[in-house]
């Protein structure tokens, strides 16, 4: 199974749930397939709202409007995601993210 993959789906799904404001209705549902994810060692992260620096090596950002010194995360098209082995946890997917100016 690509996981990486069904990650990428399931964001996309979250993303457009979201969107149309019918989070709290599937939230329960989204959160046992995080966790039955997470026993297979994969770690995801949506870094919505989180400054961004251009020394963050897990996005890549599109940056919308005028650049600036304080620059935030408002949107994620791919979450950052992690693979667990062991005691090991590598980076596997680098998140793919829209950043604007603070204001």
């Amino acid at each position: 199974m690509n996981y990486i993959q069904l990650i990428n789906q399931l964001a996309e799904i979250e993303n457009k749930i979201n969107r149309d404001q019918l989070m709290p209705k599937y939230e329960r549902n989204f959160n046992r397939i995080h966790v039955l994810l997470e026993e297979e060692g994969y770690i995801f992260r949506y870094p919505v709202g989180e400054t961004y620096r251009e020394s963050n090596a897990d996005c890549e950002a599109n940056i919308v409007g005028e650049e600036g010194r304080h620059m935030i995360i408002t949107q994620v098209i791919k979450p950052i995601i992690y693979k667990k082995d062991a005691d090991k946890v590598s980076l596997v997917q680098k998140g793919i993210v829209i950043v604007e100016k603070q204001k």
